[in-house]
C-alpha cells in the first residue's frame, strides 16, 4: 500500500469513528424521546402481599397512567432481596427494567453477605426515594419497664438475660436492635424469627422481652395494652403515637433508625430516561390514591430527586455497615 493510500485509509477510519461518536448522543436522545414505547418491568424482590409489594404496585399504577405504558410488577424472591436485585442489575440499561430498592439493600446487604453476584452500590443508578418509615420499641406488657431508661437499667443489671426478637438475622428490625445495643452499651440476646409476624406473636405471648416493630402493624395491640410502646426510632415523634417519645430523647442520644424504599435502574441507563422516570414517579406520588395507600401501610412520602437518593444511599452505607460488622451477623 502506498503512503497516500495509508493516509486516506487512516483518515477514513478516524472520520468514521468520529462520526459514530457524534451520532451516539443523538441516538440516545432519540431513544429517550420515544421512551417508553413498550411495557416496563418493575421487579419487586420481596413476597407478594407485603408493604414493599403494595408500594411497588401502587407506584406502578401511577407511573403507567403518567407515561402511557403498562408498568408490570414481578415478584422475584430469594436470599433476602438478592435474587430479584441481581436479576435487575443484569438487565439491559434501557429503562425497561426497574427494581424496588431500599436503604437496607445498600447499607446492610453489602456488609451482611460475604459473597454477592451483584454490587448494590455500583450496579444501579438511583431514580427516586418514594417513601420511608420508622419503628417503635415494644416490650411485653408484664415487663417491669415503663421507659427506654428502664430497659437500659434492666439490661445493665442482667447482661445477656433480656431478649429481643426480630424478623430475621440481618433484617432491619435486627439491625435496629443491634444499633440500640451498641449505642446504649447493653447486652441483649437476639432471637431471630422467620418474619415479623411470628416475632410479634411471641412478644404477645411473653416469650421474648422486646422487639422493634412497625407502627401500623402493632398499633391495635399497643392501644389494647397487649404490648407497651417505649420509644420510636425516628428523629421526631410519630403522629400515630404522639405520647411516645423518641428513643433519642429517652436515653440514647443520636439514635435514629429508619428505612426508605425507592426505585433504581441498571447502571448505564441514559440520564434522559432516568429523568423521565423520576418525573413520572414524583407526579404519581402526588396522587390522592397513592398517598392514601401509603398512609394505610404506615409510610411517609419522600419523593426525592436521583441526586438526593444518591446522597441517601451514602448515608445508609455509613450508618448500617458499621452496625452489621460490630454485630457479627452473617447471612452466608
Amino acid at each position: 500500500m502506498t503512503t497516500r493510500r495509508r493516509v486516506l485509509t487512516r483518515g477514513a477510519a478516524v472520520l468514521g469513528a468520529a462520526s459514530t461518536g457524534l451520532l451516539l448522543p443523538q441516538i440516545v436522545s432519540a431513544q429517550s424521546q420515544g421512551y417508553p414505547s413498550r411495557p416496563v418491568r418493575l421487579i419487586c424482590p420481596y413476597a407478594a402481599g407485603g408493604s414493599t409489594d403494595i408500594i411497588s404496585r401502587a407506584i406502578a399504577q401511577e407511573m403507567s397512567e403518567v407515561l402511557g405504558q403498562p408498568f408490570i410488577v414481578e415478584n422475584r424472591v430469594g436470599a433476602g432481596p438478592n435474587v430479584g436485585s441481581e436479576m435487575a442489575a443484569r438487565s439491559a440499561p434501557d429503562g425497561y427494567t426497574m427494581v424496588l430498592t431500599a436503604s437496607s439493600t445498600h447499607g446492610i446487604i453489602p456488609a451482611l453477605y460475604t459473597k454477592l453476584n451483584y454490587d448494590p452500590n455500583k450496579d444501579f443508578a438511583p431514580v427516586v426515594v418514594l417513601v420511608a418509615h420508622r419503628y417503635v420499641l415494644l416490650v411485653k406488657p408484664t415487663m417491669n419497664a415503663r421507659s427506654v431508661k428502664d430497659i437500659i437499667q434492666l439490661a445493665k443489671a442482667q447482661p445477656g438475660k433480656l431478649t429481643f426478637a426480630s424478623g430475621g438475622s440481618g433484617s432491619t428490625t435486627h439491625m435496629a436492635g443491634e444499633m440500640f445495643k451498641q449505642m446504649a452499651g447493653v447486652d441483649i440476646a437476639h432471637i431471630p424469627y422467620k418474619g415479623s409476624t411470628p416475632a410479634q406473636a411471641d412478644l404477645l405471648g411473653g416469650h421474648v422481652d422486646m422487639m422493634f416493630g412497625d407502627i401500623p402493624g402493632t398499633l391495635a395491640q399497643i392501644k389494647a395494652g397487649k404490648m407497651r410502646a417505649l420509644g420510636v426510632s425516628g428523629e421526631k415523634r410519630e403522629a400515630l403515637l404522639p405520647d411516645v417519645p423518641t428513643i433519642a430523647e429517652s436515653g440514647v442520644p443520636g439514635y435514629e433508625a429508619s428505612v426508605w424504599m425507592g426505585l433504581a435502574v441498571p447502571s448505564g441507563t441514559p440520564k434522559e430516561i432516568i429523568s423521565k422516570l423520576n418525573a413520572a414517579a414524583l407526579q404519581g406520588s402526588k396522587s390522592p390514591a397513592f398517598r392514601k395507600r401509603m398512609v394505610e401501610v404506615g409510610m411517609d412520602i419522600v419523593a426525592s430527586t436521583p441526586e438526593q437518593m444518591n446522597q441517601m444511599i451514602k448515608v445508609a452505607i455509613e450508618q448500617w455497615g458499621p452496625v452489621v460488622k460490630a454485630s457479627g451477623a452473617k447471612a452466608d
